[in-house]
């Protein structure tokens, strides 16, 4: 459990996915969009870690989980919407501008 803690202090974004989950393959692609670095943490065959998890997220049962530093901000459809609110952008911790040549 230290680790779980540890790791999730930093101020990142961690995802929680299942391999053939359509929204974790939507939540990873909006990052990916925004270029924003996310960690991906794959739950299949897992249950002790995904039931952790889960409770971590108030009983979340669904995937993705996706977290920002320690706040879980839900699955895909909410992070979904906090990027069309422009909430997300205010939320995601800072990244290194990509090089311009």
């Amino acid at each position: 459990m230290a680790g779980l803690m540890e790791a999730s202090s930093a101020m990142r974004v961690r995802i929680y996915t299942r391999k053939w989950c359509g929204f974790c393959f939507a939540a990873k692609r909006l990052f990916n969009r925004l270029g924003v670095d996310f960690e991906e943490i794959p739950l299949d065959g897992r249950p002790d870690l995904r039931r952790q998890i889960a409770e971590s997220a108030g009983n979340w049962p669904t995937v993705p989980m996706v977290f920002i530093g320690d706040r879980f901000v839900g699955g895909y459809t909410e992070v979904a919407a906090l990027h069309r609110s422009g909430e997300l952008q205010r939320i995601l911790p800072l990244q290194d501008p990509p090089a311009v040549d």
